[in-house]
């Protein structure tokens, strides 16, 4: 009998090391080496062109002429255009290939708050119009399209948005364009920013989209807790995008994965995919720590997250999208996150977000699977989580291990609807809980050790832990 328990807790114990390596992620970084310390053979700064860095001057056309002049060492090994100390005030300005903006400690750069000083440019085919109006949009402050090479950094130099006339413009619904982010890079590759503060920005901050191969690494985005759909950092149908290191302090969404717009997202069918994002600590107003969408309808997949840290939100992991979007969300793993004083700590929900219009298909309907969610803990949680799908488009695979809110406000902790999934070791405890098992090596978990047994074996016991959740209502 004891030759028989010792051998019954040693596969007890090797079927757990085997569980829990089912849910076992190795860090993963999507982007080639990228240094923004690269050297450029030429170098000019902008008060060779007549900058002036009063915070008064406007600064526009030195921007232009300096960027114009350094095109002509894109084929000779890049340049770099270096901002001194002061205050340069401008309006927007396009950057070239194989050129690094470079920023001293003491410079910033400042976006006029004169709105005919950003200019309106088309709107992304994959949105069909601009995020908040019908037709174009303000281009960003920094704004690139079709380039290879560029590198935005400096000694944690800043650049400031003045943001606070827009989102005034916002509030009192007379924008007459969709408000300009401060850094947009369009159809780019080979892209870093970093070292650099960024603050106050009109919309939202940073949006790599239909680019590749970007890094955004040790940035601090600032702006404050009430202001307006002021995302920080947003890959938009883009591959390879890693982002480290940074603290972030927005009244939107700290990081937002998107992909496109209802029926022009859905024909544009430019995914995201191939997202690291890893070391990021941050709070947000009205936001998520991480979400994806809503605007999801090319698709969002591949997405690796861990270590963050979020306090003071609203939301800390949100996954947001509604009939109409088409699309899907797939094989999403976020992992080793802290969260204090979040009211919803885990959102995935089917019934968020307008349209652009009334021509989108109703019947368009996202799929949401593979969402691995793992080692979270939370303190002074509101929510434990909102986990309700779309009315017979049920959100699968949803998989949560080791998550851990204590006492949550409140009751019931979890609100569930239309989704199914697993859970091990989740307090407090999930609703609808039914004591089953995947039944295919497509789930999270093996077939073959989660394999239902016609007694309690040991085995069995392990599988106890292992609930899957099924709430279809």
């Amino acid at each position: 009998m004891k030759r028989s328990a010792t051998f019954c807790q040693a596969i007890l114990f090797s079927a757990t090391i085997f569980l829990n390596s089912m849910w076992a992620y190795a860090s993963v970084s999507y982007c080639k080496p990228m240094d923004p310390t690269k050297y450029r053979p030429h170098s000019v700064t902008i008060t060779e062109f007549g900058a002036v860095g009063d915070g008064v001057t406007l600064n526009t056309k030195a921007f232009e002429n300096a960027i114009f002049y350094l095109n002509s060492f894109a084929d000779k090994g890049g340049a770099e255009l270096f901002v001194p100390s002061g205050k340069w005030l401008t309006g927007s300005f396009n950057l070239i290939n194989h050129l690094t903006l470079s920023l001293d400690k003491d410079a910033v750069i400042i976006g006029s708050m004169d709105s005919n000083r950003w200019p309106v440019i088309d709107p992304l085919p994959s949105y069909g119009r601009g995020r908040e109006l019908p037709g174009g949009r303000h281009k960003a402050l920094i704004f690139g399209s079709n380039l290879t090479d560029v590198i935005i950094t400096g000694a944690n130099g800043t650049i400031d948005g003045q943001g606070a006339v827009w989102w005034e413009r916002f509030k009192n619904h007379t924008l007459d364009y969709t408000r300009p982010h401060l850094v947009e890079l369009m159809h780019s590759t080979e892209i870093v920013i970093s070292n650099l503060t960024f603050v106050n920005s009109p919309f939202w901050a940073i949006h790599p989209v239909y680019s590749s191969q970007v890094l955004v690494k040790n940035v601090t985005i600032l702006a404050p807790l009430d202001s307006p759909n002021t995302d920080a950092i947003d890959p938009d149908s883009s591959t390879n995008v890693c982002i480290e290191d940074c603290y972030i302090s927005t009244g939107d969404d700290i990081i937002v994965i998107k992909s496109g717009w209802d029926e022009y997202g859905i024909s544009f069918a430019r995914p995201s995919s191939n997202i690291s994002i890893r070391h990021v600590t941050g709070q947000s107003g009205s936001g998520a720590g991480i979400a994806i969408g809503s605007e999801m309808s090319g698709g969002v997949s591949e997405v690796h997250a861990e270590n963050l840290h979020f306090t003071n939100s609203l939301h800390g992991i949100r996954v947001k999208t509604s009939a109409g979007r088409g699309g899907y969300v797939r094989n999403l793993h976020i992992s080793d996150v802290t969260m204090n004083n979040v009211s919803i700590a885990i959102r995935i929900a089917g019934q968020y977000g307008e349209h652009p219009d009334d021509k989108y298909d109703q019947n368009a309907l996202p799929v949401i699977s593979k969402i691995t969610i793992k080692d979270v803990v939370g303190y002074n949680i509101g929510t434990a989580g909102m986990l309700q799908g779309i009315q017979g488009d049920n959100f699968s695979n949803i998989c949560l291990s080791n998550v851990s809110f204590g006492s949550v406000r409140s009751n019931p902790p979890w609100k569930c609807s239309n989704i199914e999934g697993y859970s091990n070791m989740v307090t407090p405890e999930l609703c609808n809980a039914l004591n089953q098992v995947p039944s295919q090596s497509t789930d999270c978990y093996d077939d073959d050790i989660l394999e239902q047994q016609p007694h309690r074996s040991c085995a069995s016991r392990s599988r106890s832990h292992f609930l899957k959740l099924s709430s279809i209502q």
